[in-house]
């Protein structure tokens, strides 16, 4: 079917009706039907057309003829010879042959990923049409200017030879040897080197252990807001992400009694992002304590997202759950992405702590997924000894007069200078998540905002929602660019927001 005509006529079906996006989305919840608000967006956009059991729904649901919302006539459509193979609602006519008709996987209809998403294509749309877009979207520290300790370049070019071939599956000796280390620092627990797993970045090890964890059905605690991948993963898994609130008026720490409420018989485990992202925040000793308190009542693993734990500022320290959490079965992952700059470079690691009795079986299940991609980035794993050995040159972005903090500084007080705006100040990593005032605005769909304020300002953010945040009040920045760029972005939001007012 054609994309701009199955769009054209959905929107006009939807108009007949009065209904919204939104409509449509909560009949599909009350149906059972599985539609998410980024798939429903691009359907109306015309970027993509549902597969079958959806174009049915949305047939039933706006009362109309379901092949003229296809934007076919079947009367029309010319007869195909006998191929054979048998008519079904995934052929289409083409030539006069029925040619088959490849949909993706069921597994993606709740897998969303809107920090890549539907207002990025339309960013990418722009740009090929010739027009400049400022990002503050994407925590790649490249593009601004970040780069790699030389040491760390050297130190790859003179190993580059040495790593021609598939290293263990876990990683070489020398960078796992170097991450044990580092957990001795962090006081992670019971870990030896045969507990080290290194990745192609986190987002790989987060992948792998959602899948060697989850049967379907299975139950896993993930924070809203999060970093998407992990509800991603875990829905990918067959697993249901059940999202506790963090909590805005408590500097967006968890909310302990969220936690509590929602866990079930099939929850199997809790994640944490600290440092977090999109928030920024940084949790203390007493709610990582509270979580620990939870996790064992409950006999839960506990998964801790830490990649930004050498990114902290105001002479705040970073600690990691696993340190508090001896007698648990605990699984802790960093990098080098963000503390070194090297985002491109795909070197992560996970680190296996506290009690590794109980989960014996699901190591084998990690042992066969590790073994099975082989090994990760062997160059990459080559520099993890520099990087995280000797000086550490991140620490001069992170003090006052350092880049990091300066354009914290900077963008946090041009934001919360806006009427309407308001904003947790962060204390780690490179995000922040401010709240607009929703009724000031009348702003119901932030998917929308971030596409008007692109479209007008040429800014590029990703919008709550984007990270499972169930109101339409949130966008996360990244204050990577330089406080010039910052500021030509602060002055167009503010212009912005000074007229804005959402249809």
């Amino acid at each position: 079917m054609s994309r701009e005509t199955f769009a054209e006529r959905l929107r006009a079906a939807m108009e007949q009706q009065g209904k919204k996006q939104v409509d449509i989305i909560r009949m599909a919840s009350e149906q059972g039907v599985k539609l998410g608000k980024s798939h429903m967006s691009q359907y109306v956009s015309g970027k993509t057309v549902p597969r079958t059991d959806l174009l049915h729904f949305l047939a039933e649901a706006l009362q109309v003829d379901e092949d003229w919302l296809r934007g076919t006539d079947p009367v029309s459509r010319p007869e195909a010879p006998d191929t054979g193979m048998p008519e079904n609602k995934e052929t289409k006519a083409l030539g006069g042959i029925k040619m088959r008709e490849f949909k993706k996987s069921s597994k993606l209809n709740n897998v969303l990923y809107d920090v890549r998403g539907p207002v990025v294509d339309e960013a990418e749309r722009m740009e090929e049409a010739g027009t400049q877009i400022l990002k503050l979207n994407i925590g790649n520290p490249a593009p601004f200017g970040f780069h790699t300790p030389d040491e760390v370049i050297y130190d790859m070019r003179r190993q580059l030879t040495e790593c021609e071939g598939y290293s263990p599956a876990k990683g070489m000796f020398a960078a796992r040897k170097a991450i044990m280390q580092y957990a001795q620092l962090k006081q992670i627990p019971n870990v030896t080197i045969e507990d080290i797993y290194t990745g192609n970045g986190v987002s790989e090890l987060i992948n792998l252990c959602m899948s060697a964890l989850l049967d379907d059905g299975d139950e896993i605690l993930i924070p809203s807001p999060d970093y998407p991948l992990w509800t991603a993963c875990a829905t990918l898994a067959g697993g249901k992400a059940v999202h506790y609130i963090c909590d805005e008026q408590s500097e967006w720490f968890p909310d302990l009694d969220d936690i509590r409420k929602k866990i079930t018989d099939r929850t199997k485990a809790i994640v944490i992002i600290n440092p977090n992202n999109p928030t920024g925040a940084l949790y203390p000793r007493d709610v990582l304590q509270g979580i620990v308190n939870i996790a064992r009542e409950h006999q839960l693993i506990i998964f801790s997202d830490e990649i930004y734990d050498r990114l902290v500022m105001d002479g705040e320290k970073h600690i990691s759950i696993a340190s508090l959490a001896p007698d648990l079965f605990c699984v802790t992952y960093s990098g080098l992405s963000k503390s070194h700059m090297i985002a491109g470079f795909r070197i992560g690691w996970m680190i296996l702590s506290g009690n590794k009795e109980i989960a014996k079986d699901y190591i084998e299940g990690l042992k066969m997924l590790s073994n099975m991609r082989l090994c990760s980035n062997v160059p990459a794993q080559s520099i993890v000894q520099t990087a995280l050995g000797g000086y550490q040159s991140v620490e001069n972005y992170i003090i006052p007069g350092g880049r990091i903090y300066e354009q914290r500084e900077f963008i946090y007080n041009a934001l919360t200078d806006i009427p309407g705006i308001s904003c947790v100040k962060p204390k780690a990593a490179f995000y922040m998540f401010p709240k607009i005032d929703v009724q000031k605005f009348n702003i119901t769909n932030d998917e929308q905002f971030a596409l008007d304020l692109l479209r007008d300002k040429k800014i590029l953010l990703i919008q709550g929602s984007g990270f499972n945040w169930q109101q339409p009040d949130h966008f996360r920045v990244v204050y990577l660019p330089r406080i010039e760029i910052l500021k030509e972005c602060a002055e167009k939001i503010t212009d912005f927001f000074s007229y804005y007012r959402q249809h």
